[in-house]
């Protein structure tokens, strides 16, 4: 049964229409892969997904017991996020904010599977190191951790690897693609064409024009060819996207 459905979905904002008529469908445990030019909708869609902003028409329906408080997500990091004073640990375990109600503190339980949520993605030896100390990249895995402790179904990714070196691109995916084998289901925004077709399982491409299947199909498709073409040609000219 899908965990998630959107049907006949119309999103926008101040009135304007940016996406029409979209539809697809997320299995547990599939990669989703969420392509499209800058300003076609990407992020409004995980907004909406998560009950933040409301679909201008159709709907999101969720199945196999998915609702939005078993969805971890892992948005764009801002400026004051990046200088956050607070502890890898405390970070971590602000993940359970959803579904620890009025309790002001965190479960046994809770506790522990913070530790190995931290152990998973290599932050063990970092956790009570101040957040605002670490590198772009072990920050991405702090949010990231923070995330996978929220995220009891389903995993959102809002461009997961901005600003982080290559290598550090390279061991994010990594780790992602090992979350997604371990059972997760991941929902990832990029504009690295070279990561969805080498990682995800589906790709859903919005624009005025919006496409949802594999990814081998997507490469021969009429809105995918010249799109992938193009982001992969500027990112090796850049030394990167692959």
């Amino acid at each position: 049964m899908a965990q998630l459905i959107c049907r006949n979905l119309c999103l926008g904002y101040d009135g304007r229409e940016i996406v029409h008529n979209l539809n697809f469908a997320v299995n547990p445990g599939d990669y989703l892969a969420v392509l499209g030019e800058n300003g076609a909708g990407k992020s409004t869609l995980m907004r909406t997904v998560l009950g933040l902003r409301p679909p201008m028409s159709g709907e999101v329906l969720f199945g196999d017991g998915t609702g939005r408080a078993e969805i971890g997500y892992l948005p764009q990091q801002t400026a004051v996020q990046k200088d956050f004073p607070a502890s890898v640990r405390e970070i971590v375990l602000s993940g359970f904010e959803g579904q620890s109600g009025l309790r002001p503190f965190r479960t046994r339980e809770q506790k522990r599977t913070a530790e190995d949520v931290m152990e998973r993605v290599g932050l063990t030896g970092l956790k009570k190191r101040c957040y605002r100390e670490l590198s772009g990249g072990q920050q991405q895995r702090v949010l990231l951790a923070r995330a996978l402790c929220a995220a009891r179904k389903l995993l959102l990714l809002d461009e997961p690897v901005t600003g982080l070196d290559p290598r550090m691109t390279a061991e994010m995916y990594d780790l992602i693609a090992g979350l997604n084998a371990g059972g997760a289901t991941v929902i990832m925004i990029t504009h690295d064409v070279g990561a969805a077709l080498r990682y995800a399982s589906h790709v859903l491409h919005i624009g005025p024009e919006c496409w949802f299947g594999k990814p081998a199909d997507y490469l021969s498709s009429a809105v995918g060819r010249p799109f992938a073409e193009r982001m992969l040609r500027e990112g090796s000219l850049r030394g990167g996207g692959s």
